[in-house]
């Protein structure tokens, strides 16, 4: 028996190298006329390097991790005597485990002269490194004899993109997520789909559309290649669910956040796809107290005053808080009320929405600052500076 594999791949297009010279050098028109009746030039783009034809690979070509890896199997029987219960075994050895590709694990009774067995096996690749694919063959002669044997076929998974991740918690609790992804291969890519999914505790926004006449237009333009070594971001939002926004304690301690899904195509549409693990953020320090801002305005009437609402939450597990609330005016804001105000018990992983009132003396971008809360237990005052901006303008230019 003689023994074949295979591996199947898409073809490449033509290249050919243009070779020209100015009219006035010695070969004159010669080398222009060569190329123009070149059959694998693009007709009037004969200088052009790419050409129209399709060539079949000539060698075993780079396998990337996400990939179908696809080979082609035949055992052709090349004697004049009939082989019997004939077994074609092929698996794929990595570093962690060997996987078994053969579509069918039945003998084939028999195998006339000049006649072959073929078999077409597929796999995704999921680890990078080196890969080997053992390919088995068991059978009986005429005389009974059984005979063995195996060839052995080595290749390296390589990695087709560089993901890089950063995080930024807000202080309304969502989480910002940019996701840098750059094309490590040789070829250009287009990137079918960007998603991430994610976590039990998140709704996720997407932030890589614009809005132009009522149509989502993405932001990286109509034809999303991705050139090699070229790098692009991505940009998503994630908020808290309702049923989890309420527990303070519950969302702070969150470090997953979700997965991204990456699908790609090369070249003539071969398909690709590599599903991270979880994300991990840092998980945001809020101290004992948190304030933050839940309603604002963009922008304010000089001296006019303006209302915000605070939300101040007891982000102990165990602690009952006994707080009061003190507003220091600053050179540009000044607060309406009364300063030194007892808010009542704060119970633990509870929250509290206030609402303050104040104004500006000072135009242009001002930092919201001054606010003071004292825990009469501990006798531990907790400090908020800067916590938002307003633009004040005059009520004449708003107007």
């Amino acid at each position: 028996l003689i023994f074949a594999v295979m591996r199947l791949t898409k073809p490449t297009l033509f290249t050919n190298i243009p070779v020209t010279c100015e009219e006035r050098d010695l070969p004159g028109n010669l080398f222009n006329q060569l190329m123009k009746d070149d059959p694998s030039t693009v007709k009037g783009a004969e200088t052009l390097m790419l050409g129209e034809m399709l060539t079949l690979p000539q060698n075993f070509g780079n396998i990337f991790l996400g990939e179908t890896f696809s080979s082609y199997i035949s055992v052709h029987n090349d004697s004049n005597q009939v082989v019997k219960d004939i077994l074609v075994k092929a698996d794929l050895q990595t570093s962690s485990q060997r996987l078994n590709l053969s579509a069918s694990s039945a003998a084939v009774a028999e195998l006339k002269p000049d006649c072959c067995i073929d078999d077409v096996i597929h796999h995704e690749v999921k680890e990078i490194g080196t890969h080997i694919l053992v390919c088995a063959v068991s059978y009986t002669t005429q005389t009974g004899e059984k005979m063995y044997f195996r060839k052995f076929f080595k290749f390296q998974v390589l990695k087709p993109l560089d993901v890089k991740t950063k995080f930024y918690n807000a202080e309304t609790d969502e989480v910002f997520l940019e996701a840098q992804i750059q094309n490590i291969t040789t070829s250009p890519m287009f990137m079918e789909k960007v998603s991430l999914e994610p976590s039990m505790m998140y709704n996720v926004a997407e932030l890589n559309t614009v809005d132009t006449a009522g149509e989502s237009e993405s932001t990286f333009g109509a034809r999303t290649y991705l050139q090699p070594m070229d790098t692009r971001q991505y940009l998503y939002c994630l908020k808290p669910k309702q049923e989890f926004a309420e527990k303070a304690g519950v969302i702070k301690g969150v470090t997953v956040i979700g997965k991204l899904d990456i699908v790609w195509k090369t070249n003539l549409g071969e398909r690709g796809r590599l599903q991270t693990s979880q994300l991990q953020r840092m998980a945001p320090g809020y101290g004992d107290v948190r304030l933050s801002l839940e309603t604002i305005p963009d922008t304010v009437n000089l001296e006019e005053p303006f209302d915000i609402t605070c939300k101040i939450t007891n982000c102990s597990s165990e602690r009952t808080m006994d707080l009061v609330l003190e507003m220091c005016n600053t050179n540009s804001i000044h607060w309406c009320g009364v300063s030194g105000r007892q808010l009542g018990k704060l119970h633990p992983s509870s929250s509290l929405h206030l609402a303050l009132t104040l104004l500006s003396s000072v135009q242009g971008l001002q930092s919201v600052s001054g606010l003071r809360l004292t825990d009469t237990f501990l006798k531990r005052t907790y400090e908020y500076d800067d916590i938002a901006q307003v633009c004040v303008v005059s009520s004449e230019v708003k107007q």
